[in-house]
């Protein structure tokens, strides 16, 4: 029986729901894992990934389901509740089903955005648990990380302070040189902390380490997440983490974290990140949290891990792509199929109608701020005028020969009318649509849902990358710049050209994964054109080098690693009961 999701607030419901929530021990009879693959951790799991992808090896893999959106406001369109959606759509069909989503960063949860753990009935449970850490990944990452920049400035400091023979005798270390103007990592946080963009360490005597400017980004943002995103095991991820570049030495040579002999350490403590932690649906289908890497600067979407994994213990599995297709969708596409050879059978575009009326020249939307009245009452004008958006993006799916399935996520403001305009046009486009009322009813609201991507998966597609591997980076991005942003072409500040001629020509670079960084609240570099573009060229101003995740950034436009505290952050409503410990305000 759904909750009543307009009076409830979504703690609320996920603790109304947590009172039948599947234990451990029910899981592990569920799922029929052995008791030696379920790890409990209080309410939640982590499920042993080593021990059941070789017990599961032989098995079939099931459906593979993925959901991305349309270019989204500022206030996100629902990717996380349209999967949970899915997932208790399936369920009602009496499917065998699953799912993976992204761990959240206490960044957004204690700032405007809050945590995403979809909502209404479409939600993922223990939501306390799952807003406030979890089974400690992110904290096991910030470890790792910050160990590493515990060791490059404690280095720099041995070796500014011995001779090198001295440094030898002392430390059994050689020297590494390097270059203090070219350190490429600072530290994490897992909160929003604009103060610590730009620091000053080492202030203070010959002993209180290496005096340098320095930085802070939030945890996410970390290469260690970017690189558990993408891992096929444990060896992978030592041999990963021994590869990250921390600064380059006075001749321009890397410095890496094997270098500093630091990264069995960090293996060390990242070890348990491996295991997924296993949560519920509130109407309690298994979803699996892996990762959380941002969705600019990486992948933007829970881990290859827990796709393999799903896809051998469920018939159908969810998986979702951070931001809109152009973004998560492409990255999905193009990256974390190609790392994980995993083809996939169907994409669910999340559409609303809030959204296309944005595009279609709407008013700005704020976060915080309440919606104009253009979104809550039916303007088929407005809306019409925002339809390109949603078909830029189906054809974008469409050229990596999936399926899509367009699924308007239906809020109660939304009219018939409005939603068979677009329902016209999404099949007039080549895709399935189904509206679908999920965070109002549960999966009894997203039957119509299901059954358009049941049918979807029965149909074969054609999937295909964009580019092979062999492409060169900047032919890469045009492609990229051209095909998915809908751009005429690609610019080059003199610093970038030069960074990609370097990068192309040096082999060691052929099979890094091109991941592009720019703002997701429209098709192009700047937030405020919003629709689909045209005659515009997408400008490219450096390039990010991630050598342990294996990644090349190119940038079109700024982004920043440590997001800023707004004024009216969610930590303001947060609170415990001291009687019961229960924990509201959540979302």
């Amino acid at each position: 029986m759904p909750y009543n999701a307009v009076e409830l607030p979504d703690w609320r419901i996920s603790e109304l729901a947590e009172e039948k929530m599947p234990t451990p021990e029910e899981w592990r009879e569920k799922l029929s894992l052995t008791k030696d693959e379920v790890l409990p951790m209080g309410k939640v799991a982590k499920i042993d990934f080593l021990k059941i992808i070789d017990r599961l090896k032989n098995k079939p893999d099931g459906k593979y389901i993925e959901v991305t959106a349309i270019t989204p406001t500022p206030l996100g369109e629902g990717k996380s509740t349209t999967s949970l959606g899915i997932i208790e759509g399936l369920g009602k069909r009496g499917k065998n089903v699953g799912g993976a989503l992204r761990q959240p960063s206490g960044g957004p949860t204690m700032n405007v955005k809050g945590t995403a753990a979809g909502g209404g009935n479409a939600l993922l449970i223990p939501m306390t648990e799952f807003s406030l850490g979890l089974t400690g990944d992110i904290n096991d990452i910030m470890n790792a990380h910050n160990l590493a920049m515990v060791a490059l400035n404690a280095r720099m400091q041995h070796e500014r302070n011995y001779n090198d023979e001295q440094l030898k005798r002392l430390t059994g270390m050689r020297r590494l040189d390097i270059d203090p103007s070219r350190v490429e990592i600072g530290w994490i946080l897992d909160f929003c902390a604009q103060s610590l963009r730009n620091i000053i360490i080492g202030i203070g005597g010959k002993q209180d380490g290496f005096l340098m400017q320095s930085k802070f980004g939030i945890a996410v943002s970390s290469e260690c997440m970017a690189i558990l995103s993408v891992v096929k095991d444990l060896a992978d991820l030592k041999k990963r983490l021994n590869e990250i570049t921390v600064a380059f030495d006075r001749n321009g040579k890397p410095v890496t974290t094997g270098d500093l002999e630091v990264g069995n350490a960090m293996t060390a403590l990242m070890r348990n990140t491996i295991n997924p932690t296993l949560m519920s649906s509130a109407e309690y289908q298994p979803v699996m949290v892996h990762a959380g890497p941002f969705a600019n600067i990486a992948i933007g979407q829970s881990s290859i891990i827990a796709d393999r994994l799903g896809l051998k213990m469920f018939d159908y599995h969810v998986t979702e792509s951070g931001f809109a297709a152009d973004i998560g969708f492409e990255k999905f596409w193009n990256v974390k199929c190609r790392y994980s050879g995993l083809k996939p059978h169907v994409s669910i575009l999340t559409t609303t109608i809030r959204a296309l009326k944005m595009h279609g020249g709407g008013p700005k939307v704020v976060p915080g701020i309440k919606l104009p009245e253009e979104y809550s009452k039916e303007n088929l004008a407005l809306l019409e005028k925002g339809l390109p958006n949603m078909i830029h993006h189906i054809n974008t799916i469409r050229k990596a020969g999936i399926n899509p399935v367009v699924c308007i996520n239906r809020f109660h403001t939304d009219t018939d009318e409005e939603v068979k305009l677009i329902k016209k046009a999404a099949e007039a486009a080549g895709a399935r649509c189904a509206p679908s009322e999920h965070w109002g009813k549960g999966g009894e609201g997203a039957l119509e849902l299901a059954d358009a991507v049941i049918d979807a998966c029965n149909e074969e597609n054609n999937f295909k990358f964009l580019y092979p591997i062999e492409t060169k980076l900047r032919d890469r991005v045009a492609l990229i710049a051209k095909e998915v942003y809908g751009a005429d072409g690609v610019s080059w500040s003199p610093e970038a050209e030069a960074k990609a001629k370097m990068l192309e020509s040096d082999p060691k670079y052929a099979d890094f994964a091109t991941m592009m960084v720019k703002t997701h609240l429209s098709l192009t570099h700047e937030p405020a054109l919003k629709g689909v573009p045209k005659g515009w060229t997408l400008p490219i101003r450096d390039i990010l080098i991630y050598s342990g995740a294996k990644f090349l950034c190119p940038c079109a436009g700024t982004i920043s690693l440590m997001p800023g505290t707004g004024s009216n952050p969610a930590f303001r409503r947060l609170d415990v009961d001291v009687n019961t410990g229960k924990v509201s305000g959540l979302f």
